[in-house]
């Protein structure tokens, strides 16, 4: 991958990173690149990697989601460090460049493929090419708008076509309607006679069957979306997608392995290689209860209990416990401060590891194994498992799904325990995975919480936070208890989004002050976005 990333540098190194900057003139001088002098496919895997970076590490979701949604926790505290943003919702040292990191970046991946289908525009022979753009720019644009609400869309990347260096802001609804449209449109486009893409970082290698099962389950998620903003336009496109074609196996999961090597790493794994992460942040109380009253295989894959003292917890190498009997999940918004919130005090409290100097007091807490700490491992977009969870639902719901709920269900639960093989560690096998599905059916009465639940765990060991965070402001499942630290800025609420990046009011003032006008309660990490009901 890192040759073809290197090679686009030289036409996208100008392109946007936010929707309010100018292109420079490499991009206003037609000498300078067309489809002639230069292949659009080369801007395919910058695209690609950009989106999944975004959605990724520092760049927000570590940081906001993961805590937010209980998925991960940590005893950090104070206002220098970072993930106070997370399971305390506290303002760190660096919370307004977190903030603006996924915008700027999703906007970035936007804008290259805006440029590929410029480049690609009317060129039957890069058909292909040209649809996948498409797909590409609604995914991230689908990501910037479920993270802040209303966005630039229809005036957006036009800073090069149109000179529009001022966007105005589309209502999220208005986006949604024309996300879907555009979504199918490109989707149906896609044709396996076609052309094929050369450069593409993505699992599919350039499989135009399977980026066509991608459009549609994509567009199965987004219209899941809407169930509860405007379930007729979720049962529309539900359908459609289902009719089209979406993901039948643990083979079409849509990931972009990284490439640490060459400056294309892992951003999860960055993080959870830092030494202050590697000590302070484990997984939530809920996430390993979750596993360990079901008895979850993957819990011994996923979560290990460091060995003792200090020293271990620090280390990054030093492999630990992975007896399920032995693994404990953190609660949220607990510090190391001797106060009130001292982890010490929690509820439950299994007490400290080591002795002497070398003690620490959170090192019987379950940590992610060593394979989440890998910069080489793949990050995920989308999965079949996601998407069976998904279909369970639309059937629960009585959309005119092909399959029952239950097998969709069923198959779900299966395919989230065997694509965790993806990061390299231990595998879960085929029989046990079915076994398990099997004596965990899905029930009739509790459908959407299983269901929803489910898709909790499964996007977040995943470490596909975002997803996670979307989802349970979606469905409401599970039922998380929100934590009230001193000083938080969501008034003791999980946060429900984040406020758009501080550059937006001072270079695109008139569009962002519409654009807040339209959210109840304002620019804040408590205002709902349109779908969130």
């Amino acid at each position: 991958m890192t040759k073809k990333l290197i090679a686009t540098s030289l036409l996208v190194a100008a392109l946007q990173v936010s929707c309010t900057d100018n292109f420079d003139a490499l991009n206003t001088d037609p000498t300078r690149a067309s489809s002639s002098a230069f292949d659009p496919n080369l801007l395919l895997p910058s695209a690609e990697y950009s989106y999944v970076n975004g959605a990724a590490g520092y760049n927000g979701p570590i940081l906001f989601q993961a805590g937010w949604v209980q998925i991960l926790a940590s005893t950090s505290s104070g206002g220098a460090n970072y993930y106070t943003n997370a399971d305390k919702y506290v303002i760190s040292g660096n919370t307004a460049d977190y903030q603006q990191r996924s915008w700027n970046i999703e906007y970035q991946a936007a804008s290259y493929m805006y440029e590929m289908q410029q480049l690609t525009a009317g060129n039957a022979a890069r058909s292909n090419l040209n649809n996948i753009g498409a797909i590409m720019q609604i995914q991230a644009l689908a990501y910037i708008t479920d993270v802040y609400g209303d966005i630039p869309y229809t005036q957006a990347l036009q800073a090069k076509t149109n000179a529009v260096t001022t966007p105005a802001y589309d209502t999220q609804q208005s986006v949604y309607t024309s996300m879907l449209s555009q979504l199918d449109k490109a989707t149906a486009a896609l044709n396996t006679s076609g052309d094929t893409p050369t450069n593409d970082a993505m699992s599919y290698k350039g499989d135009i069957t399977k980026w066509k099962k991608y459009g549609y389950s994509l567009m199965l998620k987004l219209a899941m979306r809407l169930v509860k903003a405007d379930a007729t336009t979720a049962k529309t496109y539900a359908e459609k997608a289902a009719a089209g074609g979406v993901f039948t196996s643990s083979d079409d999961d849509a990931y972009v392995v990284a490439d640490n090597a060459n400056g294309y790493g892992n951003s999860n794994g960055q993080a959870l290689t830092t030494l202050d992460d590697i000590y302070q942040v484990r997984w939530s109380k809920p996430l390993i209860d979750y596993l360990k009253n079901n008895s979850d295989p993957r819990l011994s894959i996923v979560a290990e209990v460091p060995p003792a003292g200090l020293t271990a917890n620090q280390s990054g190498t030093s492999g630990g416990s992975t007896d399920a009997s032995a693994q404990m999940g953190l609660p949220s918004g607990y510090d190391l401060n001797g106060g009130a919130t001292d982890i010490s005090k929690a509820p439950n409290y299994p007490g400290a590891t080591g002795s002497g100097t070398n003690v620490t007091p959170i090192g019987n807490y379950s940590r992610p194994t060593v394979m989440y700490r890998n910069r080489n491992a793949p990050l995920f977009i989308l999965t079949y498992a996601e998407t069976e969870l998904l279909l369970a639902e639309a059937a629960t719901r009585g959309f005119n799904i092909s399959g029952s709920a239950a097998q969709h269900y069923s198959n779900a639960l299966v395919a989230g325990m065997q694509s965790l093989a993806r990061y390299g560690g231990n595998t879960i096998s085929s029989a046990t995975a079915t076994a398990y599905a099997a004596a965990h059916p899905l029930v009739a009465s509790t459908a959407l919480q299983q269901i929803n639940t489910e898709y909790w765990a499964t996007t977040g060991l995943m470490m596909n936070f975002t997803a996670a965070w979307n989802n349970w402001k979606r469905s409401g499942y599970p039922a998380l208890t929100p934590v009230n630290y001193t000083g938080n800025f969501s008034n003791g609420q999980i946060p429900r989004r984040q406020p758009y990046p501080t550059s937006e009011a001072t270079l695109n003032s008139n569009s962002y002050r519409t654009a807040i006008g339209n959210l109840s309660g304002g620019d804040t990490w408590s205002s709902r976005v349109w779908w969130d009901k």
